[in-house]
C-alpha cells in the first residue's frame, strides 16, 4: 500500500483508485471483453501475462486483470493484488467436464478444488483444503439462477500438466495420472482446470475472499464414450455471472 508499483503486475494502490474487487481471467485476451461490462473501463497496465483494466460496478471500482496460465503466475498475481489493497477475487475461466451430465456450455461454480498441482504445496501442507469463500459462491449461484444458466456446484480438479491429463499414456508416470483421474471421477469431481486450487489456497493464507466461475468448453469423458456434443468457447455467460455476483455483493453492503 506504499504507492509503489508491484514488480510483476506493474500496478500500485494509486493505479486502482481504492478498488477492493478483482475479476481474474487467465487469458490476457479476455480482459478487454470483461471490461466492457464495467462502467467507464480503461486500460491501466500490461506486463508479461498481466493485462489490467479498471472500471466500476454500482459505483465501486473494480479491477480486471489476467493471471496467465497455471498456478505460479496466478499466485504471483494474487500476492501483488493483496499488496495494493484488493480484498475480493473472482476467477473467470474455462474447464473440461469430467462427469457425463456436465455439458459444454454449462457453468461450474467450484466449492473446492483438488490440489493436484505444485504451487499450493509451497504455501500449506496438502491436508489443508482449497475451498471457496461461501458468500461469493452464494452470489455466483444466485447470479446463475437469475440469468437462467445451467450450473453445477461442487469440487473441481486442478493440475499443472495439460498434456498429462490428455495424453497420460506417453508420460513416465502415466499409471499414476490415470489412476488418480479415475479416482477423482468416482469421487464426483465436476471438471478439470489449472488455477482454482492455487486461487483458493493462496487467498486463504492471505485472508482474501475468493471464488470462481468456470465455463465448460469440452468433456473428455463424453468424448471417450462416443457421445456427440458441441464444443463451447463463448465466455459471455460466465462473465455476466461474475459481474452480477459482484454487483450483488456491493449492493448488499
Amino acid at each position: 500500500m506504499s504507492g509503489e508499483k508491484e514488480y510483476h503486475i506493474k500496478l500500485s494502490s494509486n493505479d486502482i483508485e481504492g478498488a477492493k474487487y478483482a475479476i481474474l481471467p487467465g487469458d490476457p485476451g479476455r480482459v478487454g471483453k470483461i471490461a466492457k461490462y464495467l462502467e467507464n473501463p480503461r486500460k491501466i497496465g500490461q506486463n508479461r501475462e498481466y493485462t489490467a483494466y479498471l472500471g466500476s460496478i454500482s459505483g465501486e471500482k473494480v479491477l480486471v486483470i489476467s493471471t496467465g496460465m497455471g498456478g505460479p503466475s496466478t499466485a504471483i498475481c494474487i500476492e501483488e493484488l493483496k499488496n495494493i489493497g484488493i480484498e475480493y477475487l473472482i476467477r473467470v475461466g474455462t474447464c473440461g467436464g469430467m462427469q457425463q451430465d456436465v455439458m459444454p456450455g454449462d457453468i461450474i461454480i467450484p466449492t473446492g478444488a483438488i490440489r493436484q498441482e505444485g504451487t499450493s504445496k509451497e504455501y500449506v501442507p496438502i491436508e489443508f483444503p482449497a475451498v471457496a469463500d461461501y458468500d461469493l459462491v452464494e452470489a455466483l449461484r444466485y447470479s446463475s439462477e437469475k440469468l437462467q444458466f445451467n450450473y453445477h456446484l461442487g469440487v473441481v480438479h486442478c493440475k499443472d500438466s495439460f498434456y498429462g491429463q490428455h495424453q497420460p499414456e506417453r508420460m513416465p508416470v502415466g499409471y499414476e495420472l490415470k489412476n488418480k483421474w479415475e479416482a477423482w471421477i468416482k469421487a464426483g469431481a465436476l471438471a478439470s482446470e489449472m488455477e482454482t486450487a492455487t486461487l483458493f489456497t493462496v487467498s486463504s493464507t492471505l485472508r482474501m475472499k475468493a471464488a470462481a466461475v468456470l465455463l465448460v468448453i469440452w468433456n473428455q469423458e463424453l468424448d471417450n464414450a462416443g457421445v456427440d456434443f458441441n464444443t463451447k468457447y463463448d465466455t459471455e455467460s460466465e462473465i455476466k455471472v461474475a459481474v452480477n455476483a459482484i454487483k450483488k455483493i456491493i449492493n448488499r453492503k
